[in-house]
């Protein structure tokens, strides 16, 4: 029996078909023509300039049709845009901006389709977006803090602290609200985890390129050449960074290996990224890092309630705290002997000037209940607040960085919200979660984000890219894990009564 003629596929009307009518082939013909003679007259970088806007019209066309798309631009943005540094000179904007522009027009894309539809905005209520309110809130007020000196630095550094906070975790709330979202987005994470890491070791084995050659031996060789040793860095800012965010991939994908039990292949892909990401945290000689996996690894093991595990655990960590501390095997490898110093701050001259300068601050924040204000400290406070008391400090960590911004109060606030998303969530893991593959997934974000809390006692790492948004989408992650788990009963329910 023939298909009614409305169901044949010959005679369907096809965006090509619409080429045979007249007017859109002139107005094709026409805006070709207009290009082409535009080309010839101003020269070959505008035709680039037009493709580059065709690119972005189409980007937006379907950033705005699909706001999802935005998270995952923000994903590859977060990764990459500030490495392309070594690069692009002169360029126009700042290019962690795009990190800001791309989170600003997925907000855009959900307003402007909330007139069509219902876009869920009432998905992003509950506590935790109240905490990223109330920080937000404290944020702003330090735009007013008597004690800062350079307003201009707040807005030049409020970005990871409190912007990327504000937007990225009900913006995840909202979109990925189904579990196949949290499978896209490890994927996604460990094909950008395998890239860093591969383009580390060919740093190392194949050798630096002339772009990154001139950068590491200019005023970043300092902290990059020790010993006449190079401490990689792969496409990020620096090493710390670079081995922090590998450390922090490393825990994460070690445990969803261990956890994933149905697909050997998705196993072997995790357990792969988990190597290579944790040689890649060694050959960057940071020794912080050290502590990524060293304190996700503990709390997994709380996570899991397993005696046998924990025993197994302790006895990894034992072994690990004798090899660098009580040993001097392997000290003839220049990475092993680095990362050995971190097991021995007595020995360390770099971790003495850290204390003694935490030991200065100590007096002086007594004056600064509320911080200094943001951006009183770092490469922003040499331009805008040098003659801040506290400007001239490095904080040399994470925690002590937001200390000496927003005071013994703002720490207090910020040390909170992340032991009450921890908390929290290692409670819902332990005592609510049913599906074994998905505890294993959260089981592996709330221990990556632990551990990257660990390490930002000694470095600043927590609020660098692309730790920072990792991070705060982990946590939007971590209070959505009840939603995927009844969504996953739900499937198993209607899987049963079919």
């Amino acid at each position: 029996m023939l298909k009614p003629e409305k169901d044949n596929p010959f005679n369907e009307i096809r965006g090509s078909d619409f080429l045979k009518l007249p007017l859109p082939f002139i107005m094709v013909l026409f805006t070709f023509l207009v290009v082409g003679a535009f080309i010839v007259k101003m020269g070959p970088v505008s035709g680039a300039v037009i493709v580059a806007l065709i690119i972005v019209g189409v980007y937006l066309y379907y950033q705005f049709m699909y706001p999802k798309l935005g998270l995952f631009a923000l994903l590859i943005f977060n990764y990459f845009i500030l490495g392309v540094g070594r690069y692009v000179s002169n360029f126009p904007i700042p290019l962690g901006m795009f990190v800001d522009l791309s989170l600003v027009i997925v907000l855009l894309s959900l307003f402007f389709k909330a007139f069509f539809k219902d876009v869920g905005w009432q998905k992003a209520k509950g506590d935790l977006f109240v905490l990223c309110i109330i920080w937000f809130g404290w944020v702003l007020f330090q735009l007013v803090n008597p004690f800062a000196i350079a307003r201009m630095a707040w807005f030049y550094s409020m970005r990871n602290i409190g912007l990327y906070l504000i937007l990225t975790v009900p913006l995840f709330l909202i979109l990925f609200d189904k579990h196949k979202d949290l499978h896209t987005y490890f994927k996604l994470w460990a094909i950008f985890t395998i890239i860093g890491a591969v383009k580390g070791i060919i740093q190392k084995f194949v050798g630096l390129d002339p772009f990154e050659d001139a950068w590491v031996h200019g005023p970043d060789s300092v902290t990059h050449i020790l010993h006449g040793k190079i401490r990689y860095f792969s496409f990020f800012t620096d090493a710390g960074q670079y081995g922090a965010s590998m450390g922090h991939s490393g825990v994460v994908f070690a445990i969803l290996a261990l956890g994933q039990e149905k697909s050997k292949k998705l196993k072997y892909f995790y357990a792969i990224t988990a190597v290579l990401a944790l040689y890649g945290m060694m050959i960057s000689g940071t020794r912080g890092a050290m502590f990524v996996p060293v304190g996700g690894l503990v709390l997994f093991v709380i996570v899991k309630r397993n005696i046998k595990m924990m025993i197994l655990g302790g006895l990894v960590g034992l072994s690990v705290l004798i090899f660098f501390k009580y040993t001097f095997i392997g000290q003839s490898n220049y990475t092993i002997a680095r990362m050995r110093t971190a097991f021995n701050p007595s020995q360390d001259a770099s971790m003495q000037v850290r204390l003694a300068n935490q030991r200065y601050l100590k007096k002086v924040m007594r004056s600064y209940p509320i911080g200094g204000g943001i951006g009183a400290t770092g490469p922003i406070a040499e331009k805008v607040a040098h003659s801040h008391p506290i400007s001239k400090t490095p904080p040399d960590s994470w925690f002590v960085l937001v200390w000496m911004e927003h005071g013994i109060i703002g720490l207090a606030l910020h040390l909170f919200i992340l032991f009450y998303v921890v908390i929290k969530s290692s409670y819902v893991i332990m005592f609510k979660l049913k599906d074994p593959w998905l505890k294993s997934q959260m089981s592996a974000l709330v221990s990556g984000m632990f551990g990257i809390m660990v390490a930002s006692y000694g470095n600043a790492v927590l609020g660098q890219m692309p730790t920072v948004i990792l991070i705060y989408s982990t946590m939007a992650f971590l209070f959505l894990g009840p939603v995927y788990d009844r969504e996953i009963a739900e499937k198993e329910n209607r899987r049963v009564t079919h």
